[in-house]
């Protein structure tokens, strides 16, 4: 095996430290060298401003970018989630992890009355916000920012009734309540569960051995959630939902997506069955039919109140 050492560029959130040591296990398993560099993003420096306002898709990726860049760091691992639609130019993705639980979870302080009353929710995410809303129009929703734990620490210390997180991040750093309850109904930003690395598009010693980490069904389904994501212009800000599975026994893929108003009373939905072989147009197709279907107005308007 080749002696270059590996280094893998990460957020220091102790999330995304669980996510870039999983990457270095599965590479050293391999044989590679690797070493971890944590670097500070500015989605964690800057926690009183909703995301959406910072004017940053992907403004947790831009920082290793950079890094990566610059010839800091050779890879980042990243949640999929955060990165934006088109990469930076150089820099391509290598490998999409094998996906964990995709669903959102609610997690609360320990009876459910409140779903049947007034209430409120926090969350930082515009997509969670307006499903909510379209569920229960009578609550009130708050902004919630930072890393996983800084947003289970100011659960506690706030006077809300819950708090919507992904579940996979909590599952991964042992922060999952036993009483949360999963959100089946919501559905998840696209690519949710998922990890990816990203690397120079020109280095191949490392795109070889990180290509080896790659699941297929993952890289997949997050590539057709991602392409829906795009056709719609939704970036990191519109409330967008997209959920790609694969049935093994009818050999198709099913796709769910959801566009809503940011206050979620409108709400445009899709919901397809294709075979495999036609997986490439899934996302775009799917896009195409929520925008004629009174989508392209809903972007429209989603994004002059985004502006204000």
């Amino acid at each position: 095996m080749a002696e270059k050492t590996i280094r893998i560029g990460t957020r220091d959130s102790e999330l995304a430290l669980w996510q870039a040591h999983t990457v270095q296990n599965q590479l050293r398993s391999l044989g590679y060298k690797t070493e971890i560099i944590a670097v500070k993003s500015d989605g964690d420096i800057i926690l009183d401003k909703p995301l959406y306002e910072l004017g940053i898709t992907g403004i947790f990726t831009k920082t290793l970018d950079i890094a990566m860049i610059n010839g800091k760091v050779d890879i980042a691992v990243h949640s999929m989630k955060d990165v934006p639609t088109a990469l930076p130019k150089g820099i391509v993705q290598a490998a999409v992890l094998e996906r964990a639980n995709v669903l959102d979870i609610l997690v609360h302080k320990g009876t459910t009355d409140f779903l049947e009353e007034e209430a409120t929710i926090a969350t930082g995410s515009l997509r969670r916000q307006a499903q909510w809303w379209n569920r229960y129009p009578n609550h009130k929703v708050v902004d919630l920012r930072g890393n996983v734990n800084t947003r289970m620490q100011k659960l506690k210390d706030n006077e809300w009734d819950g708090a919507v997180f992904a579940s996979a991040g909590l599952e991964r750093i042992n922060l999952k309540p036993e009483n949360a309850i999963e959100l089946d109904w919501m559905i998840p930003a696209p690519a949710q569960g998922a990890m990816v690395v990203v690397a120079m598009e020109n280095d191949d010693f490392t795109i070889d051995a990180v290509s080896q980490l790659n699941d297929i069904e993952t890289e997949i389904c997050t590539y057709i959630e991602r392409q829906f994501l795009r056709t719609l212009e939704g970036g990191c800000t519109a409330p967008i939902g997209a959920l790609a599975t694969y049935d093994e026994e009818a050999d198709e893929i099913n796709f769910k997506g959801v566009l809503l108003s940011i206050d979620g009373k409108q709400k445009i939905e899709i919901d397809k069955k294709t075979a495999v072989s036609d997986w490439k147009k899934l996302g775009f197709n799917s896009a195409q039919e929520i925008l004629k279907n009174g989508g392209e107005a809903l972007m429209a308007e989603i994004k002059q109140q985004l502006k204000k």
